[in-house]
């Protein structure tokens, strides 16, 4: 079995004029079936990652042949069905899953157990779905989460096994709170104060040389907009527009991909930074398999220019499409989304 580090580990580090721009509707009503067919890419990049969850409900990690529960790439689901409002019943169903004792325990911990990035992250994912955090699966995440605050103003993981909070962590606890009613100063203060010189933000607090990472810049330059910290946001949403590739692109250890780019798109959009928003979307939509990939894997978005590898593309499409429906975690909300999970139109349909 893996021990709790490496799950942990993997969850933490693993671990939405404009809108003229998206193709056109579903061709066929939503109810007619449970895959439409659709022209909107958007919708098709989250059909596709609908028919991949496991029992149309979660997603799994496979170590030394035994597949354990994904909450967070399910998580990073829910977010997608939400940005581009559909796949509704999947996410509810994802929802139900998540909320069932054995996962949520297994997730944020349970005993002397709890792990701060994964109560903040599904707290949030509760708030885009509009349930409530406070009594979510029979547990207080808000409560949870708080308790976990540091006289220092870092929520830190309360574990046997490390602390493993990084700067995933802070921002989805000052997310999920502000959408709560407000983050504590303090927390917000921590995250603000943690940016390196270059305007960026790093993934690990406390290190020797402080490295702005991509994918900790976009999720901190979301929050704090969201707690009223524009001018920070701002220093870092221009970082991010620093390292853009020429492609539109955002990379990870020198490799341009799905996952960074959508999540730097993501906060390029919500600090108005359009030219580099749209950049970034024609990245992404560059890397989705269209009609001429094969039929069940098209609407998917690859990781990188590569081509499609199966791995990988499920959590690629999932951080992809908020980025590309222009849909940040501060405001994400499934309200209006539509039941089904479409797939992209193909002549003959």
């Amino acid at each position: 079995m893996v021990n709790r580090p490496l799950r942990h580990r993997a969850r933490v580090f693993v671990g939405a004029a404009l809108a003229a721009l998206t193709l056109s509707l579903t061709a066929v009503p939503a109810a007619a079936t449970a895959s439409p067919p659709t022209l909107n890419k958007v919708d098709a990049a989250a059909g596709w990652l609908a028919r991949q969850l496991v029992d149309g409900e979660r997603f799994e990690v496979v170590y030394d042949g035994i597949a354990y529960p994904d909450q967070g790439l399910t998580l990073d689901a829910v977010f997608a069905f939400a940005a581009a409002k559909t796949a509704d019943t999947n996410a509810a169903n994802a929802m139900s899953w998540l909320a069932q004792p054995a996962v949520i325990s297994g997730y944020i911990g349970d005993g002397t157990e709890a792990y701060a990035g994964a109560t903040a992250k599904l707290a949030l994912g509760a708030q885009v779905r509009g349930l409530n955090p406070a009594t979510f699966g029979g547990v207080d995440l808000l409560t949870r989460l708080n308790s976990l605050l540091t006289p220092s103003g870092r929520y830190s993981d309360r574990s046997a096994y490390g602390d493993y909070s990084n700067t995933f962590t802070q921002s989805f606890a000052v997310l999920a709170l502000d959408r709560a009613g407000g983050a504590p100063s303090s927390a917000v203060t921590f995250l603000a104060a943690s940016r390196c010189a270059d305007g960026g933000f790093p993934l690990l607090f406390g290190q020797p040389t402080c490295v702005s990472d991509v994918d900790a810049t976009a999720l901190a330059v979301q929050a704090l907009l969201a707690a009223g910290r524009p001018l920070v946001a701002a220093s870092a949403a221009q970082w991010l527009v620093s390292v853009q590739g020429a492609d539109g692109s955002f990379a990870a250890n020198g490799v341009a991909n799905a996952n960074s780019t959508g999540l730097a798109a993501q906060a390029l959009f919500a600090a108005g930074r359009s030219l580099a928003w749209l950049h970034a979307r024609q990245f992404l939509l560059s890397l989705q398999v269209t009609c001429t990939g094969t039929p069940a894997d098209r609407g998917a978005i690859a990781y990188t220019p590569g081509g499609f590898d199966a791995s990988t593309a499920a959590r690629a499409t999932a951080q992809a499409v908020p980025g590309i429906a222009g849909a940040g975690h501060a405001t994400l909300s499934a309200t209006g989304a539509h039941a089904a999970a479409p797939v992209l139109a193909c002549a003959p349909w």
